[in-house]
């Protein structure tokens, strides 16, 4: 069947899709989805996805935009790569003989493809760089079961954790509270960085959540092991002793709360690291490690064999077979809107991402600016949430019914945002009255969203602005896992809709002035300006989104596979 496109220009509906017809262009695989999902989803109608001639002056637009994207995430992630700078890894590797923090990663993971999280995190924040925060933060595998992973990268400030430090290792920790997913800490901090103190120890919020997390993850029976492969100075020292098992380094680690040089100012005493804080006197005389590695190899080996006594039961290994989307994920970057008043019909990316492009769709007829249905992820069964224009009346109130549905069946929910943000000053009492109503059912919506118990995984695939990316599962309504595009905008205004024109009418004099403020609002408004903050869990490319939604949804099915128990005590160490 021939597709059609759906085009928006400002409010204007300039085509729609036909829908699909189940039939011939259905097919059924052989053997059981994963996770005991049924074949019908494999049946599912399949959505038409051509991209009309009409249409191709926005799609070779949107391309254009999206290749400028491109750029500067390849340019800010070869940054990040690097670490704290070449003298900084000559004097980590050579003079302190460690190992960088990616190949301590491979030693201790079954593989490479891990899910990165946060990787630009910590660039151009107004104290200077940090990249990557200064730690690795991320979830891999090891002996076959997901587990959350943070990692000092000790070349970066030295390990010194920054205000942006602690924000990241916080939010793996929720994510690993989520998703119920062992924690592994690889430490080698050199503690606060104390002129900015007052922005990482008091709030509650700042460093000593870290370790309230820790107490509160061994209360929900959520295993933690920590690697000590550096120095554990200060609040780094709590990281260890607060887990449930601890390896220690010979010669390279060390837990103390103040090292030499200040036991030296206080005492007047001279004392080695080794002998204040070393290996072999908290294995053999504190009892604060529970492991002795004479190498760094070794230490990994130790925590890969304290992972395979958890308990936990790995993901299944016979994973049924799943069908790749009828069109081309690569061209996703055409279908990346530049702004919110130039996009594509959002079925065109669903039919991008989705096993077989395959979607069950939900009240197709009934408030078509936002599309929900049924479909599966490399054979995880799925509930779509997808912005197809402004967020209705008659869209809220079917998204709010759509997401209680997903909630009573135990489907994990994946929204796609693009939204827009609301006029704030109606000209008429009509138009009053219409946003008044679509604001009342957008607050069902919300309420669904907040209280939906089910994971969910929000893609801002264009627009988060305003009230409207609340109830798509904006940062605040605590998804599973949130993500970006590089074209991405969050902002609570949409910055292409303001004009000197308009601005003019709400009192603006000075037009310099006012493209500054414009200027300024649009930087701060990038899904780059956005992941340094940590406001998300990464930027994506749009053409590896589907291998990442893949890779989140296995992640989530293990809670399914592990034994947990509701015990309300932590581990408390000797």
């Amino acid at each position: 069947m021939a597709a059609l496109g759906l085009c928006r220009v400002g409010s204007h509906v300039l085509a729609r899709c036909q829908p699909a017809l189940c039939g011939s262009q259905c097919s059924l695989l052989s053997g059981q989805a994963a996770g005991g999902h049924r074949r019908g989803a494999q049946s599912f109608p399949v959505i038409p996805g051509d991209i009309l001639p009409i249409y191709r002056h926005v799609y070779e637009a949107n391309t254009r935009n999206s290749d400028s994207c491109r750029h500067r995430f390849l340019e800010l992630q070869e940054k990040v790569k690097t670490g704290g700078g070449e003298k900084a890894v000559v004097r980590h590797t050579q003079r302190n003989k460690k190992l960088l923090v990616r190949e301590r990663l491979k030693r201790l993971l079954d593989d490479e493809t891990f899910l990165e999280l946060s990787p630009f995190a910590g660039l151009g924040l107004p104290y200077g760089d940090v990249p990557s925060a200064g730690c690795l933060t991320g979830i891999g595998k090891i002996c076959g079961i997901w587990c959350m992973f943070i990692a000092t990268d000790a070349t970066v400030k030295g390990g010194t954790a920054y205000p942006i430090s602690v924000k990241k290792q916080l939010r793996a920790q929720e994510i690993a509270i989520q998703n119920r997913l062992p924690a592994v800490y690889l430490v080698d901090s050199g503690g606060a960085f104390l002129p900015l103190q007052s922005q990482l120890f008091p709030d509650k919020e700042h460093g000593g959540k870290v370790f309230y997390n820790e107490a509160m993850m061994s209360a929900l029976r959520i295993p933690q092991v920590a690697v000590v492969c550096g120095s554990c100075t200060a609040g780094g020292a709590y990281i260890p002793t607060m887990a449930e098992e601890a390896i220690i380094v010979d010669r390279i680690g060390t837990i103390f709360l103040a090292g030499p040089p200040l036991v030296k100012a206080a005492t007047g005493e001279d004392v080695s690291p080794e002998d204040l804080g070393g290996a072999r006197l908290h294995s053999r005389v504190s009892g604060c490690v529970d492991h002795f590695a004479s190498t760094e190899s070794d230490a990994y080996s130790y925590a890969r064999m304290i992972v395979s006594t958890l308990n936990y039961d790995p993901e299944p290994g016979d994973r049924a077979q799943f069908e790749d989307p009828v069109y081309s994920t690569e061209e996703l970057a055409g279908l990346a809107p530049r702004d919110y008043r130039h996009t594509l019909d959002v079925k065109l990316i669903l039919g991008r991402l989705l096993d077989g492009s395959k979607l069950l769709e939900f009240k197709a007829d009934y408030g078509t600016t936002l599309v929900t249905g049924f479909a599966s992820v490399e054979g995880n069964l799925v509930g779509i949430v997808a912005n197809n224009g402004a967020l209705t009346h008659d869209a809220a109130l079917k998204g709010s019914h759509f997401v209680q549905i997903c909630n009573q069946r135990d489907i994990p929910l994946l929204f796609l945002q693009n939204t827009t943000s609301l006029d704030l000053l109606p000209p008429n009492v009509s138009k009053a009255e219409e946003l008044t109503n679509r604001l009342k059912a957008q607050a069902s919506m919300i309420a669904a969203v907040a209280c939906a118990t089910v994971p969910k995984i929000t893609v801002v695939i264009g627009g988060c602005h305003g009230g409207e990316s609340f109830a798509m599962c904006g940062r605040s309504y605590e998804p599973n896992f949130l993500f970006l595009w590089p074209n991405a905008r969050i902002g609570l205004v949409d910055v292409t809709r303001l004009s000197w024109s308009d601005q003019k009418e709400e009192g603006w004099t000075d037009q310099t002035e006012f493209k500054t403020q414009l200027n300024r609002m649009k930087e701060e408004s990038s899904a780059f300006y956005s992941s340094a903050r940590l406001w998300d869990d990464g930027v994506i490319l749009p053409e590896d989104t589907r291998q990442v939604l893949g890779k989140c949804l296995r992640i989530i099915s293990q809670q399914k596979y592990e034994r947990n128990a509701n015990r309300r005590s932590p581990l408390l160490r000797m």
